[in-house]
């Protein structure tokens, strides 16, 4: 099935109709809001530090693994080509891709594991939320205002992409359900309401669901060129299996790296068309007349059918022991999740070794609030600085490996 370019859909968000930044700021002769908003992530520090930091494998691990920065970029081209499918803006789209990462901290989800550690009593850490502390107030490039002031329809894709954070009456559903909203997310959208009970646009699902694709093909890919699995093994699972099947008998004598590159882009290719095609379904059976009709359809509009969701599934309960948590991995991980604890740890009990622009403001006695921006501080770091940091602080850093 061909992806062809449709006409602007009645539901695609609309970067002329925008709800607007929360800082009011003359319109650019040149640029639509929405393309701003994906200039503005680009040009952010916060962007250039995903560079290196962990995707699965730590930076120094091997050139030709992913990043955050990569995958952000395989994100972003797969949101656009479904976006574009689906008659969607591409460019809000592309810019809740390129920042859905921004608040991962160092070392990834071993980092965030750390950190929430860490700052259990302050709040807790929650890398959706950080992102949203990323694009509100960390980063400090205009004379205007803290963050990069985005428009309300990227704030909202950014917290909201998986899905409501709450139902009408405030209590926290779905991911947050067991525990609660995080408190970067709640102060947040105490003083601009991000409608915390909806569903985001369909540009915000098709980043979601882009980010499933890209991390289930590239994790195949950054496996197999780890040596943790075999195409044999993957040969087992259901959706690949039959991709392999296909790939021997068309090209018996091709050598495994070509093989698993087949494999890769054909599996991007077919779970790319099943969105496309379920959610032309979803969105025909619905027939939203805008975006509002979206946000309030009360399941996602966006998403996989049920047979491939089941095998997608199947992917993931394949990844989970033998990458995921392989015993190289995981003690990889809980060495970087020392790193992080011990940084915490030593800039708890000395806050003056903050660098100067992280300790300003620090009111004596105020520990949740040194906490944050210790939080803070240790999450806006690469894989890279936080090893150095810590082995110029103490003597017995981590290899890592």
């Amino acid at each position: 099935m061909a992806v062809q370019a449709r006409p602007r859909a009645p539901y695609a968000s609309d970067p002329g109709h925008s709800r607007g930044r929360l800082v009011a700021e003359p319109p650019s002769p040149t640029r639509n809001d929405f393309r701003r908003d994906c200039d503005r992530i680009i040009h952010s520090a916060a962007f250039r530090r995903l560079k290196y930091k962990t995707q699965v494998f730590v930076f120094h691990e091997g050139d030709h693994y992913r990043t955050r920065l990569t995958h952000t970029l395989e994100v972003q081209q797969i949101a656009r080509s479904i976006a574009r499918a689906l008659g969607l803006d591409e460019d809000l789209a592309e810019a809740l891709a390129l920042a859905h990462d921004l608040g991962h901290p160092p070392f990834g989800h071993a980092g965030e594991r750390a950190l929430a550690a860490c700052l259990a009593a302050a709040g807790g850490f929650d890398h959706n939320a950080q992102s949203l502390r990323v694009v509100t107030a960390l980063e400090r490039r205009y004379a205007s205002f803290d963050g990069l002031n985005l428009v309300w329809e990227t704030l909202e894709g950014l917290v909201k992409h998986n899905g409501p954070l709450t139902d009408r009456a405030g209590k926290a559903v779905g991911h947050y359900a067991q525990d609660s909203l995080p408190l970067a997310i709640r102060a947040y959208n105490d003083g601009h309401d991000l409608q915390l009970w909806s569903h985001a646009s369909a540009e915000a699902q098709a980043a979601a669901i882009a980010d499933d694709i890209a991390y289930d093909a590239h994790d195949i890919d950054d496996g197999l060129r780890a040596g943790l699995f075999t195409l044999d093994d993957l040969a087992q699972v259901s959706l690949t299996g039959g991709l392999i099947r296909d790939i021997r008998a068309r090209y018996p004598a091709l050598e495994p790296a070509r093989a698993t590159h087949e494999l890769v882009r054909r599996l991007i290719t077919w779970m790319i068309e099943d969105a496309i095609a379920e959610s032309d379904r979803r969105l025909s059976a619905l027939a939203p007349a805008d975006v509002k009709a979206v946000r309030l359809a009360g399941a996602p509009v966006v998403g996989f059918s049920a047979a491939m969701a089941e095998a997608e599934k199947g992917i993931k309960d394949f990844l989970y022991p033998r990458m995921y948590r392989h015993r190289r991995v995981m003690d990889v991980m809980d060495q970087a999740q020392e790193v992080v604890r011990d940084l915490f740890a030593h800039y708890t009990a000395s806050p003056g070794d903050l660098p100067e622009e992280w300790r300003a403001d620090l009111a004596c006695g105020d520990d949740a609030r040194t906490a944050r921006r210790i939080g803070d501080f240790i999450a806006g770091m690469t894989d890279r600085y936080a090893l150095e940091d810590h082995a110029r602080i103490f003597a017995d850093t981590p290899p890592l490996r």
